[in-house]
């Protein structure tokens, strides 16, 4: 099987169910990002050491959910066949509480870094923000499974959650923001 199809070289793509849109329609922009926040966990997951290890396992279940939540975005309104559903949320809230009880108080605000770990997990934070914004954008013009909006959210909570604890796995303090400086 060939790798190209040039189904897309006039710069359309065909949805699940068989309809064509610009390669720029906000449903294709959507899940490309989703696709390109999957690339980078692949990538995030490359970088935990045997200390950060829990993570590995985590992060791809998340690949594999990101898949499917790809699916929904990619199926148009007038077909709806989504496979994306709540337990995937619920999953999320659980792994953000477990690492919200094992981090320290939150008294001020954190920046993006500490351990390596840490700060591959913030830019996996602000790559699902830009995603999340494009699927309320998106929801705008067409109607979308709101699950897939409601994971997202949670989404970038966990990723805010599990840097602060891979800081603690490696007894790195998180950085803070200091409004006082000069």
């Amino acid at each position: 099987m060939k790798l190209y199809t040039k189904r897309g070289d006039q710069g359309s793509t065909q949805l699940i169910g068989g309809s064509k849109v610009s390669k720029d329609d906000k449903q294709v922009i959507a899940y490309g990002t989703m696709d390109e926040l999957n690339a980078w966990l692949g990538y995030t997951i490359t970088c935990c050491s045997d200390r950060e290890a829990l993570f590995i396992n985590e992060l791809q279940e998340i690949q594999q959910s990101l898949f499917d939540a790809g699916h929904d975005l990619a199926t148009p309104s007038n077909h709806p066949a989504y496979i994306f559903n709540e337990k995937h949320v619920e999953w999320l809230e659980q792994r953000i509480d477990f690492y919200s009880a094992h981090s320290p108080e939150i008294r001020q605000f954190i920046l993006p870094g500490g351990s390596r770990v840490a700060a591959v997990l913030h830019v996996a934070r602000t790559i699902t923000r830009r995603l999340e914004r494009q699927i309320v954008a998106l929801q705008k013009e067409t109607s979308i499974n709101g699950s897939v909006l409601k994971y997202v959210n949670r989404l970038s909570d966990y990723f805010f959650a599990a840097a602060r604890y891979a800081n603690v796995l490696n007894n790195i303090d998180d950085v803070f923001y200091d409004n006082g400086r000069k």
